[in-house]
């Protein structure tokens, strides 16, 4: 079994440490060019330029604008750990690149100088912790085996880059076993991380309706068919759809988020349109809303002669953590994390993320790095205007990361070796029953 020992934690802890400087510096030129889903050039470049001066393999332009970077260990297995057939692990780490149509409201030196987007989500310091892993990794790629992959990701905000670059290989040669990520969160303060096994976070669905009536005078409604109140009766039996036909166990959400109808005040209105979101931790209601909303729409709509025009997306699929990898981010983080608050496994949201995708692939862990600081007037939430952060999460998360990738393929490697000597035990006992 490989172990590490108080004084080589701390220098591991301080080499990472050492590297702020540099996190911050990055961080911020990225939030200063902003781009958003899959037009990432600029970010792209800035990564690239980065592992090519830092001499680490990597491969660009996948699914656009996305990067895997690979670092292989070169520590050799000691006696105790050499396997037959040894299978070398692969671990994956994913962060995400892309900004959001937001313009900035902070006054800082920083600020994004592309108007009208923004980093408001925090993508810019998942994409700097990315890079300070990668440079620690390969600084150090001696002290650990395996391979580790770094996958940049465009498009998380939308319409999603994860299942692109799936489709492109990016968890194939070699084949990843596993993959983590974080998210930077606001909800949390500094020095927490949220992690869970199970769903974390909801699928994302949305849904866009019209209503077609008949307009007319407002004081003559009895030659009109009144997309309004149509439109009004379906936004109140939606409602009952979470309430009177989903497991009350089971988290959902119904929202319609927008609803449009109408140019005067006595004319009846003969279209209407509405618009919303579905969110839901439980994967076996796939498909359920769908269904449900249209039986609604049909049914209220058929009652008053309306007819109407639904379209409906599926967009992401919820984030189920995998146990084992959960329980490996949380047992680095108690190591890493020394506030009173520390670990938080109550920290489920009903928003949605593509990492979903990966973890439908692998098994993985997404986990929430706190990062607000109200004394330092870092704790707007994500997708404000006047959204930052703590920066001093960056090296937390560096860390973090590379402590996950030192236990996971120590593990691996522990693991290899009591199966192989299960095998033999087995193997033995077969035999001495044989003789017998």
């Amino acid at each position: 079994m490989v172990s590490t020992s108080p004084n080589l934690t701390s220098s591991i802890q301080r080499a990472i440490h050492s590297l702020q400087p540099q996190l911050v510096e990055w961080r911020r030129q990225l939030h200063q060019k902003p781009e958003l889903g899959f037009k990432e050039k600029l970010t792209s470049e800035f990564i690239s330029q980065k592992l090519l001066e830092w001499g680490i393999e990597h491969q660009t332009g996948i699914a656009e604008t996305g990067i895997v970077a690979i670092i292989r260990g070169n520590r050799q297995p000691e006696a105790s750990q050499i396997i037959q057939n040894p299978k070398s692990q692969v671990l994956a780490i994913r962060a995400d690149m892309d900004a959001l149509p937001v313009q900035e409201l902070n006054d800082v030196p920083y600020r994004s100088q592309h108007d009208g987007v923004m980093h408001a989500c925090g993508h810019d310091g998942h994409t700097a912790i990315a890079l300070g892993t990668a440079y620690y990794l390969y600084q150090n790629r001696d002290s650990f085996l395996g391979t580790v992959k770094i996958i940049f990701q465009p498009a998380e905000e939308g319409p999603g880059g994860a299942k692109p670059m799936i489709e492109a290989g990016v968890l194939t040669n070699p084949d990843v076993d596993a993959i983590i990520g974080l998210h930077l969160w606001n909800n949390l303060p500094l020095g927490t991380v949220g992690v869970r096994a199970g769903a974390l976070m909801a699928a994302v669905e949305l849904f866009s309706c019209t209503i077609f009536g008949k307009g007319g005078h407002g004081a003559m409604p009895h030659q009109t068919i009144d997309s309004v109140v149509v439109a009004a009766q379906i936004v109140n039996a939606l409602q009952t759809i979470v309430a009177r036909n989903v497991n009350p166990i089971d988290s959902a959400v119904v929202t319609v988020g927008e609803l449009h109808a109408g140019t005067a005040k006595n004319v009846i209105a003969d279209t209407a349109t509405m618009g919303g979101t579905v969110r839901y931790f439980n994967p076996t209601l796939e498909g359920f809303f769908k269904e449900r909303i249209e039986q609604i729409i049909a049914g209220i709509c058929q009652s008053h002669g309306a007819k109407y025009d639904l379209e409906y997306w599926s967009l992401y699929p919820p984030v189920i953590n995998d146990a084992g990898i959960a329980e490996l981010v949380q047992s680095v983080t108690q190591d890493v994390i020394e506030t009173p608050i520390g670990i938080v496994p109550e920290c489920q949201t009903m928003g949605g993320e593509d990492m979903s995708f990966f973890l439908q692939e692998v098994p993985g862990c997404y986990f929430f790095l706190g990062s607000a600081n109200p004394a330092l007037d870092l704790a707007y939430p994500h997708h404000h205007p006047r959204f930052d952060f703590d920066e001093t999460a960056l090296t937390m998360g560096v860390e973090i990361f590379v402590r996950c990738v030192e236990k996971f393929f120590n593990r691996s490697q522990e693991s290899g070796v009591r199966s192989q000597e299960s095998g033999v035990r087995s193997q033995e006992k077969k035999q001495l029953t044989t003789n017998n």
